[in-house]
């Protein structure tokens, strides 16, 4: 009978507006949950009956259901914050977690390092990103960002690298360590460091000895050489410099290189002069010491030493890179966040506090490096809020209030038909 259905069709009409209430209700207590993506009730009508058959049309509906619960991966606004380990992600992905349930992802980037250095979420499950190789060379392996030790040894100078003009209007002088002021054209120093991080000051004698020819000496004071005497250069490096008749540099030859500093110093140190990429090894000179009608002067000098040191602060850049900065001005890679895309988002599972975890159907994580391949960049000291719209939440749950109350008055009216039917015997 066609007033019994109808007391069906409104329990689905019911049943449906129900379970949109509890999405919408959900959307709206997760409006100041962090990373949080809103969700869509969608509904289907139910199979119909024929009045034809097989002919179609004149179709009689049975209700209605809740298909699917959608979730909506739009961008949330990002809120900026003073901590460093906050971070959002600008874009597509997600941070990787190693939790307690195998592999999980999250756009809540409320993280922060643990007494072991291990950077972890809230509810202490380690962040997973690509470590680094001794070097400091971010590499392909993927594993939990710590931050290790929170000193780093000293570093003994290797290589100062030289950029800098030698006048070639200059006239030719042979070079005396006894009197290196008088017979040498130009002189600078440049500070380098030994074995145990202890800065030493070298001074650099250049002369001319012919044309497009130069010697440079490296001398120290004997204060800070192994047996000297203070106040009297000792020397320990010794090299010739070549330049072409256009004033580039051909070719930069070695003759001596052996530091010996005193106080505990490890002897026999080297410290290669890098004036630049020669002709000689296929450069082209022009990225390198010159021989122009100017003046001699150093425009840079850099070296790759250090003393021991002690972390002063972290930083994140938009690449996701961990960046430890030291007390001695020297920073070092220590991590870069990894960052995961799925082909289909809206089939992940979501896990609880704040996590999804991949599904048959959303395929298989694809983890990479943040600003890649499609990978949204990564902002430090900041936050991704929720992307509710509370104002469209609070239309959607009239919507569904003004549903549910229409579905009640179809119960309704099919009672009190029922009832009439009823009463026809008396």
């Amino acid at each position: 009978m066609g007033v019994l259905s109808s007391f069906n069709i409104g329990i689905t009409g019911l049943k449906a507006a129900g379970q949109s209430m509890s999405v919408i209700g959900d959307n709206i207590a997760n409006a100041g949950t962090f990373g949080y993506k809103s969700s869509r009730a969608e509904f289907q009508d139910l199979l119909s009956k024929s009045l034809k058959g097989i002919d179609g049309g004149d179709q009689i509906g049975s209700g209605t259901k809740l298909a699917h619960v959608t979730p909506l991966f739009t961008q949330g606004s990002i809120n900026r914050t003073d901590n460093i380990t906050d971070l959002a992600i600008h874009g597509q992905g997600f941070f990787v977690i190693d939790s307690k349930y195998g592999r999980g992802y999250t756009r809540d980037g409320t993280f922060r390092f643990d007494k072991e250095g291990n950077m972890i979420t809230a509810d202490e499950e380690k962040v997973l990103g690509f470590q680094v190789d001794d070097e400091g060379q971010v590499t392909n392996k993927l594993g939990a960002i710590k931050l290790g030790a929170t000193t780093v040894p000293a570093k003994s100078t290797k290589q100062v690298k030289i950029m800098m003009n030698l006048d070639s209007r200059d006239t030719n002088k042979e070079f005396n360590i006894e009197d290196p002021e008088k017979t040498s054209t130009y002189q600078s120093s440049v500070t380098v460091f030994d074995n145990v991080g202890t800065e030493r000051l070298i001074h650099l004698y250049f002369n001319k000895v012919d044309n497009n020819k130069w010697q440079y000496h490296a001398a120290v004071d004997g204060k800070d050489a192994e047996g000297g005497e203070v106040g009297k250069m000792v020397e320990m490096g010794r090299g010739t410099i070549m330049f072409n008749d256009r004033g580039l540099l051909q070719e930069v030859t070695e003759d001596e290189n052996s530091f010996n500093f005193n106080k505990g110093a490890k002897p026999d140190q080297k410290v290669k002069f890098n004036f630049g990429a020669t002709i000689a090894e296929g450069g082209n000179g022009m990225n390198a010491a010159t021989q122009y009608g100017s003046r001699s002067s150093i425009s840079r000098h850099t070296q790759d030493g250090h003393s021991a040191a002690t972390l002063a602060s972290l930083s994140f850049n938009d690449n996701g890179i961990l960046t430890a900065s030291y007390d001695n001005g020297t920073t070092k890679d220590l991590a870069q966040i990894a960052v995961a895309k799925f082909e289909n988002t809206e089939a992940l599972m979501k896990m609880g506090r704040n996590l999804f975890k991949e599904t048959r159907k959303s395929g298989q994580a694809a983890v990479g490096k943040p600003n890649f391949d499609g990978r949204g960049n990564v902002l430090s000291k900041s936050l991704e809020l929720s992307n509710v719209d509370v104002a469209d939440e609070f239309i959607n749950l009239m919507n569904a209030q003004r549903n549910f109350q229409a579905n009640t008055r179809t119960i309704t009216t099919a009672d009190q038909m029922l009832q009439e039917l009823l009463g026809i015997k008396r």
